[in-house]
């Protein structure tokens, strides 16, 4: 990766170690994702070419047949990559299951693709490759890329591959890390050197690994050079004293990064941790961007988008509607307060998935795992997302947006605003049907899962884009796919 030091933008966008870390419209893309996608993009396009030589070898036409194939093999391409996105095997996070996982998803994802040309082929014949050129090209990738992915399992936690880090600090915040750590979230990528005790950090956090406690008195230059440290993540929020501001400033000098925690979090979890932040670094980060050309393409985007949805699932939501009255009656649709954009309250639609007498009293609950007054139905609505459809309505009104945090009830708004920083902050931008909140995190039915949803939103907020939009429509099919989240 070195060669492209000098050629690549500055830091802000990329992050050149002994992996590429891409910041993409804000986004963070592992560069080890990325490379497989493009990687495996070339495998597919490759596959047609290579389907089309052995498909007429023996008569001598490939020459010939193969200077029509280029438009073709691409729409081939794009839709495998698109349906091993919404597989969630680019997801660098999407390891457990070792082999057999990854088989699973693989299997799945080729389902889909199957799905999404076939489909291709019959809504514009000039895709159309040939029966047997596209089985040569649909099962000779499925090899290829299923060897591929075993051995990128195999190396994916090869040490120099990884990233060598220092962790500056060794309280509450070092502690966050050395749990990241242990449980195998940055462990595939980073290779935590150590934490080193400094300033406010002087308490150590019993939960962070002793072994790897560094001491004070060597000095921090000589520690990052002797040992090849590639970052420093500083891990202190009280730096009013015995700070090493110089040592910092000769290492940074020395081509070492240095991460505030804020932005490690925001990096590695694509979250914005509420025990890392303040309110200066929320002010001088880059983020946070309204206007009203964005504004245009999302609502362009959410019509089209809620359009499409509407016509793929119509029959879906008549079916729904029809179970909903055959098991308790009606009413079919479930009308709500929620609080959208600016703290504006405005009613949801939803099909109905509890019962009629659901909340008596009028005391709004939260919804709970295995909650005694969801119908059965309604379990099977909620575990596939389909109560949730009847919103499209919602953003075609302009009260949503397809794409943006899950709107919640002014009851628990309240609450949460009042025990929750930056909570309100979560209102400057549209509530969606999903969001990176959804695709992240399960069901929020808690304080504690409104916190950590909370964290999800606000990177979002700062860094929310079409493109980000984009992959997290995506990673929706995936969450239904898989049945994450669902309560």
């Amino acid at each position: 990766m070195s060669c492209l030091r000098g050629i690549l933008p500055p830091d802000d966008e990329y992050y050149v170690n002994s992996i590429l870390m891409i910041r993409l419209f804000r986004h963070y893309i592992p560069g080890r994702a990325m490379l497989l996608l493009l990687v495996e993009a070339f495998i597919f396009y490759g596959a047609v070419h290579f389907a089309l030589l052995v498909r007429f070898l023996d008569t001598g036409l490939a020459i010939h047949a193969g200077q029509d194939v280029s438009g073709r093999a691409l729409v081939f391409s794009g839709i495998m990559v698109a349906s091993m996105l919404v597989g969630g095997l680019y997801d660098y996070w999407e390891l457990e299951g070792g082999s057999r996982g990854v088989l699973l998803r693989l299997g799945t994802a080729f389902a889909i693709g199957f799905l999404g040309t076939v489909l291709a082929f019959y809504l514009f014949p000039s895709t159309f490759l040939g029966r047997g050129v596209y089985l040569i090209a649909y099962f000779s990738s499925l090899v290829v890329i299923a060897a591929m992915r075993l051995a990128v399992l195999k190396w994916a936690r090869w040490e120099g591959l990884k990233r060598r880090v220092l962790i500056l600090g060794t309280g509450h915040l070092a502690s966050r890390i050395n749990d990241l750590d242990q449980n195998g979230t940055i462990s595939d990528r980073l290779s935590i050197f150590g934490y080193y005790p400094c300033g406010g950090g002087m308490v150590v956090n019993k939960y962070v690994d002793k072994g790897k406690l560094l001491s004070p008195e060597d000095p921090l230059v000589d520690l990052v050079k002797r040992h090849q440290i590639q970052e420093i993540v500083v891990a202190i929020r009280d730096r009013r004293s015995g700070f090493p501001l110089n040592e910092l400033l000769e290492c940074r000098m020395q081509g070492v990064r240095v991460t505030e925690s804020s932005t490690f979090f925001e990096r590695e979890l694509g979250q914005l941790p509420l025990d890392a932040l303040n309110a200066s670094w929320m002010i001088f980060s880059d983020g946070f961007q309204t206007g009203t050309s964005r504004d245009f393409n999302k609502r362009i985007f959410d019509l089209v988008a809620s359009g499409l949805l509407l016509a793929c699932t119509l029959p879906v939501m008549l079916v729904a509607g029809l179970l909903i009255y055959m098991e308790s009656g009606a009413p079919l649709i479930y009308r709500q307060e929620r609080v959208g954009l600016n703290g504006k309250v405005y009613t949801i639609y939803k099909f109905r998935s509890m019962r009629v007498d659901a909340e008596q009293g009028g005391v709004p609950q939260w919804a709970q795992q295995n909650d005694s007054r969801i119908t059965r139905v309604g379990q099977v609505l909620r575990k596939l997302r389909i109560d949730e459809l009847p919103q499209i309505f919602n953003v075609f009104k302009g009260d949503m947006s397809f794409i943006g945090p899950r709107p919640e009830r002014p009851f628990f708004v309240e609450q949460l605003t009042a025990k929750l920083p930056y909570y309100q902050h979560r209102h400057s931008v549209k509530p969606g049907i999903s969001g990176w909140a959804q695709v992240r995190y399960a069901y929020g039915a808690s304080m504690d899962d409104s916190m950590e949803k909370l964290q999800y939103d606000l990177y979002y907020v700062k860094n929310h884009s079409m493109f980000l939009d984009f992959l997290i429509m995506l990673q929706t099919v995936q969450v239904v796919l898989w049945g994450k989240g669902a309560r």
